[in-house]
């Protein structure tokens, strides 16, 4: 695509252009588009053409400005500014100054520059080329194909010519620069031309035979083009073109060229074809015809398009249409040049002529006019002279000069073409060229001075040069020898040396050109440059003269005048002055002086004293006795000092005030031009011509500058800085202050910082005020050292001499340390033991401290000793801010003494404080108190303890070691002595356990203890006595043991000892009770204490109290209930229900002992326990203590909720009035060891029952097991016959109705009252009469619960299952809500005979007298109900029309159903559960509905069929969406013509008013639910059916000629809201000769829904033509298809002849 191919595929030529565009220069966006584009389509000819010529192309896709847009200055600046470069390397060659390495540097990079560009403009060139000739080549091609198929050729469909820009470009040149070049995505291969083999048939004839088998079509291709097209391509007599161009794009569009040939027919075609390959019809040589013409050659760089559009353009102007502008031939070099330095030598020049044009051209050569010029014979590319297209031929021009100088002709080249072709022939000079420009511009120089220009020349020729520098004047010379033998050659006021070079090929030299103006003008001077005595070039150089002048332009705030009588310097030009200033503070002001002349003037500045001298009146100044003297105290400076004053530029300088001192000052500013050259007499050895020169300095410029000084103005506020109070050391405390600068200019300070002892800062310590301003600053203070500080902080102020001082009064606090002891007592001490103490130093405020301790020295001196015996560790440290040291004192004794001394604790920067320490230093020495010791109550084997003091008589500890008993009765006693060793301390009187274990009974005379004392020589002797006694233990029970006060008494006789339990201890309740064991002796015995039936078994591994924890949370508090119920398990494992826990249950009863035995009763079963605390001690007899202990309760709970104080509840929630029973079933759980029977009773709690107790009469045990109550009991309902609850009465005896009782609904278990029996037998007998008086509980009832079974057993340890059920009542409809409450009570039996008593020891009451398991059930009853919500307001009414069937196309049949929905919700606004079902009134009448599929569903298995629909259920706040459809059928339609007694049930025909007609269905959707109550939704329909009325029902034709059609008007009216397809059907009465004679037009139509009062119509157009004389009737049917009714039109005439008629 790249190639330029013209075949309109535009893509990919698109994507070869972004590529390509990436490595071209964003200046040049065209070159990129137009090398990447390639050739245009043969829709634009002349595109190829354009893009050689260079014109202007839009470029779609340049993308430069998009890239200007974000990189800025990036993108579109130039990277190298190629003038700046040449500049500065230029610069730098006129100053004479060598070349650096940054100029090297920069010519390189300015070479590369170029070179760069260069290649890039080559490849560009390269790219345009290749597209032009590409172009030319395929316009040729395109040009020759029209030729040949003439006007038709449009027509054929040929495909596009190939490109042929792949073949052209340079592709290794393009890879260079990294551009996409056509190789790269072209695959195809280049074709292989085959060498002609003679005579062949033309390819376009192949083409055409080998299509001759497909049918072509005439129309196609006409044969008249055809015979045109067949005729031109006969005539050519090169086959080889046509099938390089015709028949290789034939095979790549064969298919649309079979496409189109297919119209053609072959028998035609042949017969064209064999007749014009017979005719030998020859074109002539197009050689032999002008160019360009139809039948001549075609240029090869112009394209026709072109050419035809130049002549047509030239016809127009001059009506001549020539084609000499279109070249022939074309010359290379288009002209020729000779270039030459010796007159007599031959110089030749080869030309070549080349064909461009399509044709062999011939050419004659007409050979120069002039002498010196020769054309030898041309060399041709064949023989004959004739060349080929694209061919050239050589020839050679000879050159031979006769003298030195410029030589013109042409040579006149004749062709084909109508005008002849010249080629200009030029000979020029080339001798050695001296490159010096031709103008040399010395500048401006000061009139006197000179100035010296240097210019770099090269030798520009190809061979040495002799070069001469003359004048113009002097040349032509008489001798032109004598020029060059000077080495300088002068023109005033002009100078160039030297006058002569002699320079090889490209070597150099440098002229000097000297400047020496004399006058204030402009010099110019011409000087002739020879080569070889033969002038080559001119120079012309130029200078200006010129004076000094400067100019003050401007001046900051402005000049200043002189004051009336004041003082000023005579010599100054300009006056400024300076306002006020402050000394040492700068003021400045820009002067802005002119260099008016265009000579660099080199200056400095010089400040001297003003001349005041005043001047006399008419008497004129002498400046030349005024001296100048220096002003070294002048407060004026100016920058720059010194430099160099720019050519016509204007300059800046500061002047800057800065006073030292309160004066005021004048002085005079001179501007000083210096070492400038004044002329002066010419001296010997001089050169010639150039004047002498004197340097001087000279004074350009003076400006006499005042200024005037006050002194600073500083204010502080405030002026001093007292902080009130202490601080700490180390702390900073921060004070604000303001200073304010109220002086003439802005100031510098600088606040010193104190580091001394105290440090004192200021923030911030530098910056600068400016004027009438002020600054804030902030004091911190931080003093090292305690005390009152009082300081004057200075501020340095620059410039101000004097600092600004700022008074600082500060009073600072040390650290303060605490001892957290009053003294150091290191007490008694023996001599050379060391002892240690410790104490705590503590750092109470928020500074550390830094500390030291040691003794004091003046303690030291009084015992003068030099070292001090006390070791501090550690004696020195610091103590962070409120923390503390610990400190160890150690103390070594060196002899015996009462040593007081004093540490002294040294505090940095704080106040010290002093710790007294006091010691003292002894030798042991102690005694026995008392040497006898008498035991008072002595008991056989059982240790008695006595005490005995030991005293120690020093303050020195000393060592004691009782020894062994001694005597006569030391082998029956032993003794322990307890410390039996150990130190006394100072003066301590040690009392001693002395325990005295005797065997023997009796009294003790001789036994002595011995006590050993350290360092004493002798002994101590304690001696022994006392009376042995025997055992003895007492039982009792404590007061407020867990009983009543009245029980809880202490017995005074063992044989009222009772341990009681209590009467009403809870089921599972855990009972505490106490018993004392009293030992009155010494004598410890071991004792052993347990129950005799009801001992707990505890497993050796189990602890005594396990459930103590230590934690308390959640998981602690579970894990400890969990072992307390394993544990209470494992004591309660024998399964009698009862366990007495004793603790300790064995042990040892210690010497006067008081011994407290916690006895805990467990239980799992209820009854009334007796049991027997067998209590043995040491050899003593068992001490039998009677227990017992009555447990109620109802063991039985339910799994879900467990164990709990108060009565379950067994909630049945919100129900369906009438509903169906809900069934819940209930785990009842057995904790006791034994099986429980339970017999079931329910009671209704009804809210307006006032009954209070209830009287039972009882025969025999009311609660058999379910086998015997089955042969016992009759069956009534729940009630056995041995069960009659009499109704108490308050005016009759105790006797009533009968209720069966079972358990309170209001009292917890354990708060039943007490019940009382009567029996008629005595109480050791069988009960067969009880009465028993109860709480009233309720009314007993099997509805609206029941429980089943009636009876069951828990088995002991396990559980078992219970169903209760409730069966919702009928609500009335007067009552909206109805709350159902009941109790469940049931009835305790136990039918083993070991679990109801054990003899003496547990005996359990069952039936009415145990407390019963009892469960309150609670439900609530409501009406079924349903929200209704539906789309509209209006309910669910369908409005349809019958049109609704009709399809898009009415007349090809209706729709078998249309269908209209609504959505009806359902939502459960209960708290129950609404069970229903939906089913419609009238299942035939046109409605349905469908139920969300989402909602739950349940199927009914009732044996009614409607019961086995499909059931929904809506849970509380849940919804359902029901679809309700009203379907419009054909047969529904029908109902408009049935009779009221036919309708279905609720369907209704309405005829309205305005004609209109409707059906109405009247249906309900019913909502049945659960319990059988209902809810209707009311849905109907209204369907608007069509009404067809004719405006007539007869017409009437009357007599009517045979022949003649007449033609009436009928009007079909649709007085409904109904569209209506009518149809139009003639039927005849008598004959079919009707079917002819009536028409009626249109036959069918669709008539409109009416919109208004008006009805819509259709006209029907009715025409009669009789065929005979006779007379005729039709009958025409309108009928719908909806179901219309019909209407017909009767239709009569009568036919008649004309000659009846006449």
């Amino acid at each position: 695509m790249a190639e330029g191919s013209p075949s309109g595929d535009r893509q990919d030529s698109d994507t070869g252009l972004d590529l390509s565009e990436g490595s071209l220069s964003l200046d040049e966006p065209k070159a990129g588009l137009d090398m990447a584009e390639g050739s245009p389509s043969p829709e634009e000819p002349s595109a190829g053409l354009d893009m050689a010529e260079g014109s202007p192309r839009p470029n779609p896709q340049d993308i430069s400005h998009v890239l200007a847009t974000a990189f800025k200055d990036l993108c579109t600046g130039d990277f190298l500014d190629v003038d700046m470069a040449t500049d500065w390397i230029k610069s730098q060659r006129e100053d004479g100054v060598d070349q650096d390495s940054y100029t090297d540097e920069l010519e390189k990079l300015l070479a590369e520059y170029k070179s760069r560009l260069a290649e890039a403009d080559k490849a560009e060139e390269e790219i345009i080329r290749a597209q032009a000739l590409a172009k030319a080549e395929e316009e040729k091609a395109l040009n020759e194909m029209k030729i040949v198929a003439g006007e038709d050729f449009d027509k054929l469909g040929l495909p596009p010519v190939a490109s042929s820009f792949r073949w052209i470009v340079d592709n290794e040149l393009l890879r260079k620069h990294n551009l996409i070049c056509p190789e790269d995505y072209i695959t195809e291969k280049l074709p292989l031309a085959k060498a002609p083999k003679g005579e062949s048939e033309p390819g376009y004839l192949k083409g055409t035979r080998k299509q001759r088998d497909i049918s072509p079509d005439k129309s196609a291709c006409p044969p008249g083009s055809v015979t045109r097209v067949s005729e031109t391509l006969s005539s050519r007599p090169n086959p080889s073109l046509e099938a390089k161009t015709i028949s290789k794009k034939t095979k790549a569009s064969q298919k649309r060229a079979g496409k189109e040939s297919k119209s053609w027919k072959a028998e035609e075609l042949s017969e064209y074809l064999s007749r014009y390959e017979n005719r030998e019809n020859y074109l002539k040589n197009p050689r032999f015809f002008p160019p360009n013409t139809l039948h001549g050659g075609k240029s090869l760089v112009i394209s026709q398009e072109k050419v035809e559009e130049i002549i047509a353009r030239r016809k127009a102007e001059d009506t001549k249409g020539d084609t000499s502008f279109v070249p022939v031939f074309l010359a290379s070099p288009p002209s020729v040049l000779f270039s030459y330095d010796k007159a007599g030598q031959v110089y030749e020049m080869t030309i070549e002529l080349r064909n461009m044009t399509s044709t062999g051209q011939h050419v004659r050569l007409v050979p120069p006019s002039t002498s010196v010029f020769f054309i030898r014979p041309g060399k041709y590319p064949g023989k004959g002279g004739m060349i080929a297209p694209g061919m050239a031929c050589q020839y050679t021009v000879q050159f031979i000069p006769e003298y030195l100088g410029d030589y013109e002709d042409h040579i006149l080249m004749e062709s084909q073409g109508s005008e002849p072709f010249v080629i200009p022939i030029q000979a020029k000079v080339s001798l050695p060229v001296l490159t010096l420009p031709d103008n040399i511009d010395c500048g401006s120089c000061l009139v006197g001075g000179v100035k010296t220009t240097a210019v770099l020349c090269r030798n520009g020729g190809v061979r040495t040069g002799n070069f001469s520098i003359v004048p113009e004047k002097a040349w032509p010379a008489p001798d032109c020898g004598v020029a060059a033998t000077a080495d300088f050659v002068i023109q005033d006021p002009f100078r160039i040396q030297p006058a002569g070079l002699e320079l090889a090929p490209g070597q150099n030299a440098t002229v000097e050109v000297v400047f020496f103006p004399s006058l204030t003008e402009v010099s110019q001077q011409t000087f002739t440059i020879l080569c070889d005595n033969y002038p080559v070039s001119y120079v012309t150089v130029t200078g200006v003269g010129e004076l000094i002048a400067l100019e003050l332009l401007s001046v900051t705030g402005g000049e200043s005048k002189a004051q009336l009588g004041e003082v000023t310097d005579a010599r100054a030009q300009h006056l400024i002055r300076f306002e006020s200033q402050n000394p040492h503070t700068s003021k400045e002001k820009i002067l802005v002086i002119k260099n008016c002349t265009r000579v660099e003037l080199p200056f400095f500045w010089q400040i001297t004293k003003p001349n005041l001298k005043p001047l006399i009146p008419k008497e004129t100044a002498d400046f030349t006795e005024v001296k100048y003297n220096q002003d070294p105290e002048s407060a004026f400076s100016l920058n720059p000092e010194q430099g160099v004053l720019l050519p016509c530029a204007d300059h800046e300088f500061i002047l800057t005030y800065t006073p030292q001192e309160l004066k005021s000052y004048d002085s005079v500013i001179q501007m000083v031009v210096r070492n400038t050259e004044s002329p002066c007499l010419v001296e010997e050895g001089r050169l010639q011509n150039i004047p002498d020169c004197r340097v001087e300095d000279v004074i350009a410029l003076e400006i006499e500058v005042k200024g005037s000084t006050e002194p600073f103005n500083l204010l502080l506020e405030p002026y001093a800085i007292i902080v009130p109070g202490e601080n700490f050391i180390g702390v900073n405390v921060k004070k604000t202050f303001k200073l304010w600068n109220n002086s003439k200019s802005l100031i510098k300070y600088t606040w010193e910082k104190i580091m001394a002892c105290e440090i004192m800062e200021v923030e911030p310590c530098t910056g600068v005020i400016d004027v009438n301003d002020c600054c804030e600053f902030v004091l911190a203070i931080s003093g090292s050292k305690p005390g009152v500080i009082s300081r004057n902080l200075h501020c340095r102020v620059e410039p101000c001499p004097e600092a600004v001082v700022l008074h600082v009064e500060v009073a600072f606090k040390g650290p303060f340390l605490c001892i957290d002891v009053p003294s150091l007592q290191f007490g008694l001490t023996k001599q050379g033991e060391t002892l240690s103490r410790t104490f705590e130093i503590k750092n109470l405020c928020q500074v550390p401290a830094q500390w030291r301790m040691q003794e004091s020295q003046v303690f030291l001196a009084k015992r003068n000793e030099e070292v001090s015996s006390f070791t501090i560790q550690p004696s020195a440290g610091e103590i962070a801010p409120l923390s503390l040291c610990r400190v160890s004192v150690q103390f070594t004794a060196l002899q015996c003494q009462r040593l007081q001394t004093v540490l002294e604790l040294e505090v940095e920067n704080g106040e010290g404080s002093h710790l007294p320490v006091f010691v003292e230093v002894q030798t042991p020495q102690a005694c026995l108190i008392s040497s006898h010791l008498v035991f008072t109550e002595i008991y056989s084997g059982v240790p008695v303890k006595a005490t005995s003091k030991l005293f120690n008589q020093t303050l020195l500890p000393a060592k004691y070691l009782w020894g062994k008993l001694i005597g006569s009765q030391a082998a029956s006693c032993s003794v322990m002595v307890s410390p039996a060793s150990g130190t006394l301390g100072p003066n301590e009187e040690k009392e001693f356990c002395i325990e005295l274990s005797a065997n023997t009974v009796g009294e003790l005379k001789d036994l002595m203890l011995p006590c050993s004392i350290e360092d004493m020589p002798e002994p101590l002797f304690l001696s022994i006595s006392g009376e042995v006694k025997g055992l003895h233990v007492t039982y009792s029970i404590p007061s407020g043991s867990g009983v009543d006060s009245d029980e809880g008494q202490m017995p005074q006789s063992p044989c009222e000892l009772l341990l009681d339990f209590g009467s009403e201890v809870a089921f599972k309740d855990v009972v505490k009770r106490q018993l004392i064991l009293t030992n009155s002796t010494l004598i410890s015995a071991p004792f052993t204490l347990e129950a005799e039936y009801f001992s707990a078994c505890l497993p050796p591994e189990q602890a005594p109290c396990p459930y103590v924890v230590k934690r308390r949370g959640p998981v602690t508090e579970h894990a400890a209930r969990k072992v307390k119920s394993e544990f209470t398990a494992a004591l309660l494992s024998q399964g009698k229900g009862a366990a007495f826990f004793i603790q300790p249950s064995t042990g040892t009863l210690e010497a006067f002992q008081q011994l407290t035995i916690e006895i805990t009763a467990y239980n799992n079963m209820w009854g009334e326990y007796q049991d027997n605390l067998v209590c043995k001690v040491g050899d003593l007899q068992p001490k039998i203590i009677p227990m017992q202990m009555s447990v109620k309760g109802c063991p039985i709970f339910l799994q879900v909720t467990g164990p709990q104080p108060e009565p379950p509840i067994i909630r049945f929630g919100t129900r369906v009035s009438g509903g169906s029973s809900v069934l819940q079933r209930v785990q009842l759980n057995n904790p006791t060891p034994f099986d429980i029977r339970l017999d079931f009773q329910i009671y209704n709690q009804e809210p307006d029952d006032e009954k209070l107790v209830d009287l039972l009469v009882l025969f025999g045990y009311p609660f058999p097991p379910a086998a015997v109550a089955g042969n016992e009991a009759a069956s009534n309902g729940s009630t056995s016959e041995s069960e009659v609850v009499l109704k108490l009465d308050p005016a009759a005896i105790p006797c009533g109705s009968i209720y069966p009782a079972l358990e309170s609904t209001d009292e917890p278990p354990g708060s039943d009252c007490k019940e009382k029996e009567i029996s008629s037998q005595e109480s050791t007998g069988k009960k067969i009469v009880s009465v028993l008086l109860r709480p009233h509980v309720g009314v007993p009832a099997d509805r609206p619960y029941s429980v089943a079974p009636r009876q069951i057993v828990v088995p002991g340890g396990g559980s078992s299952d219970v169903y209760i059920s409730f069966t919702p009542l009928v609500l009335p409809d007067s009552e909206a809500e109805q709350r159902c409450e009941g109790v469940l009570l049931g009835f305790m039996s136990l039918d083993d005979k070991l679990a109801r008593m054990v003899p003496r020891k547990v005996r359990r009451s069952q039936g009415y007298e145990a407390p019963p398991f009892q469960a309150h059930m609670e439900a609530v009853l409501r009406h079924p109900l349903l929200e209704v919500e539906t789309d509209q307001d209006r309910g669910m009414v369908f409005y349809a029309v019958a049109s609704d069937l009709l399809p898009a196309r009415p007349f090809n049949g209706v729709l078998t159903d249309s269908v209209i929905t609504q959505s009806l919700k359902l939502m459960n606004c209960t708290k129950a559960p609404l069970y229903f079902r939906l089913f419609l009134s009238t299942p035939s009448l046109p409605f349905s509905f469908s139920a969300d599929p989402k909602s739950s569903t349940k199927t009914s298995h009732s044996k009614e069929g409607r019961e086995q629909q499909l059931q929904h259920v809506l849970y509380p706040q849940q919804n359902m969406l029901v679809k309700v459809s009203f379907h419009t059928t054909l047969g529904l339609l029908r109902y408009q013509h049935l009779p009221e007694s036919q309708l279905l049930p609720g369907c209704q025909v309405l005829q309205l008013e305005s004609g209109e007609r409707k059906l109405k269905f009247n249906q309900s959707l019913v909502i049945e639910h659960s319990n059988y109550k209902t809810q209707v939704v009311p849905v109907s329909a209204y369907l608007t059916v069509p009404v067809l009325e004719l405006s007539c029902d007869m017409v009437d034709f009357q007599t009517c000629f045979v022949a003649q059609t007449k033609t009436e008007h009928v009007f079909l009216y649709n007085w409904s809201g109904c569209r209506s397809c009518w149809t139009a059907l003639l039927d005849e009465q008598e004959n079919l000769e009707a079917m002819e004679v009536f028409s009626i037009f249109p036959t069918k139509g669709v008539l409109e829904a009416r919109k208004g009062e008006a009805p819509t119509r259709d006209i029907l157009q009715i025409s009669f033509a009789a065929r005979s004389n006779t007379d005729y009737e039709a009958v025409v049917t309108i009928s719908g298809m909806l179901e219309e009714k019909p209407c017909k039109l009767h239709l009569r005439g009568r036919g008649e002849h004309c000659r009846k008629v006449h």
